[in-house]
C-alpha cells in the first residue's frame, strides 16, 4: 500500500507530537507499505539526522512543503494532499483535519489521529466535516477518554466501524537486552546510587516541583531528570541551585535511540504529572494525554510510580505500577522509600510492567489502523 502521511508538526525537532508522527510513519513503512512523509518546511534534515535522532531504521521519504504564514498551513495541507494523490497514494494518514478534510473532497481513504480535541475557530467545523464528508475514514484516537470527550463535546456517536482507540506505542527493539541498573549507571558513568528516574519535557503540568520535593525529602537517593529543551531546563538548574538541592542529574536532551539506556538506569521510573497539564495546542489535556513515555517505561522493566491520573488507567493497573495522588508529596516519599525497602516488590511490579509492553507496539498499533482501513 502507498501511505501519504501528512503532518503540520516540525521536522526535525525535539517536540512530543514530532516524534510520535516519525514512530507511525516507521511503523507504516515496517510493515512493508510504501510511505511518504509531507511536512512544512521549517527546515530539513538527511536521513542519517532523522535516524539517529528519533531511533528509527528503515528509510521513508521525507518531503518538506513551503509554506505561508497568511495561510495558516491550509496552503501546504492542500500542496501535501495534492502531492499525495499525484503520487496515487491508496492512503492518506494525518494529524490534520485540514489534510483530513481536503482528502476526502478528494474522494481518498482518510486516517485523522487525534490526541486532543480539535481547536481553534474552524477546528470544530472541521471535525463535523470530517465526519459528514462520504468516503472511506477512520478516527483515530490515543485515548478511549478523547473519543468519549469528542461525542459529548459535539453530541454525536462515531461509529464504531470507523473508530480505532489507539495508544501511543513503543519500540521494543530499541529496550532489548537492557543492562542492570547497576551496569546502565557504569556506562552513563553516573554516581551507583539507588536512582529515580524521570524522563521528558520540563512543561507546565509534567511534575517538576513534585520532582523538586522529592529530591529534597530524599537526599539519600540520587534523581536523574532526562531530556527537555535547553531553555526549559535552565529555570530548574537554577531552582536546584537556589534550594541546594544536590542529588539531581540533569542531562538535557538525548536522541531517542539512546534514551533507552538513561531509563535502564532507574531502580525507580516516574510520571508525576498533576492534574493541570497544558498541550502543545493551550489548554488542560489532562482528561486525555496518552505520554509516550508510559509506554517505554513499561518497556524499559523497572518499577513505575504513576500519578492518580484517569486516563492512565485505561493502560498502567496495581499489577504493573504503583499510583499516587498528584499533588502529595509525602505519598511519592513513601511509595519511593517502600520500593528502595522491598526489592521483590521492585521485581515483581518490573516483570509486570514488562510482560504488559507487547501490547503496544508502534507496529502492532499500524497494524490494527490498516485492519480498520479495510473494514471502513
Amino acid at each position: 500500500m502507498k501511505i501519504a502521511c501528512i503532518t503540520t508538526s516540525r521536522i526535525p525537532s525535539r517536540t512530543a507530537n514530532s516524534i510520535q508522527a516519525m514512530k507511525v510513519c516507521h511503523a507504516l513503512r515496517l510493515l512493508n507499505n510504501e510511505v511518504r512523509l509531507w511536512v512544512p518546511e521549517y527546515q530539513t534534515a538527511n536521513w542519517s539526522e532523522l535516524s539517529q535522532g528519533y531511533g528509527i531504521s528503515s528509510p521513508f521519504e521525507v518531503y518538506w512543503l513551503r509554506t505561508s504564514r497568511i495561510f495558516k498551513l491550509y496552503d501546504f495541507c492542500w500542496k501535501a494532499v495534492s502531492n499525495g494523490i499525484q503520487w496515487n497514494a491508496d492512503l492518506i494518514y494525518t494529524w490534520s483535519l485540514q489534510a483530513a478534510v481536503f482528502g476526502l473532497l478528494r474522494k481518498k481513504p482518510v486516517v485523522m489521529e487525534f490526541h486532543d480535541f480539535p481547536m481553534g475557530l474552524l477546528g470544530p467545523i472541521l471535525f463535523q466535516l470530517l465526519l459528514r464528508i462520504s468516503g472511506k475514514k477512520v478516527i483515530l484516537t490515543t485515548t478511549r477518554a478523547l473519543a468519549n470527550g469528542l461525542e459529548e463535546k459535539f453530541n454525536i456517536k462515531i461509529p464504531e466501524q470507523i473508530l480505532q482507540i489507539a495508544p501511543n506505542g513503543t519500540d521494543l527493539e530499541l529496550y532489548k537486552n537492557l543492562p542492570s541498573p547497576e551496569e546502565a549507571r557504569h556506562q552513563l558513568r553516573i554516581k551507583e546510587k539507588f536512582t529515580i528516574v524521570y524522563s521528558g519535557h520540563f512543561y507546565s503540568g509534567r511534575g517538576m516541583n513534585m520532582l523538586i520535593g522529592l529530591a529534597q525529602s530524599l537526599p539519600q537517593y540520587q534523581f536523574l531528570w532526562v531530556g527537555g529543551r535547553n531553555e526549559d531546563i535552565e529555570p530548574w538548574k537554577q531552582r536546584l541551585i537556589e534550594q541546594g538541592v544536590r542529588n539531581v542529574v540533569v542531562t538535557g536532551f538525548i536522541n531517542n535511540a539512546k534514551l533507552p539506556l538513561y531509563q535502564a538506569a532507574a531502580d525507580v521510573l516516574v510520571m508525576p504529572y498533576q492534574r493541570a497539564i497544558s498541550g502543545s495546542s493551550g489548554g488542560n489535556i489532562v482528561r486525555v494525554i496518552n505520554p509516550m513515555k508510559m509506554f517505554d517505561y513499561l518497556a524499559t522493566g523497572r518499577p513505575i510510580i504513576a500519578s492518580d491520573i484517569p486516563v492512565f488507567h485505561e493502560v498502567l493497573n496495581e499489577n504493573n505500577a504503583m499510583f499516587c495522588p498528584p499533588e502529595e508529596v509525602e505519598d511519592w516519599v513513601n511509595a519511593i522509600i517502600a520500593l528502595e525497602k522491598d526489592k521483590p516488590l521492585r521485581e515483581r511490579l518490573a516483570r509486570q510492567a514488562q510482560a504488559h509492553a507487547p501490547r503496544y507496539t508502534w507496529t502492532s498499533r499500524a497494524r490494527q489502523t490498516l485492519k480498520k482501513v479495510e473494514r471502513a
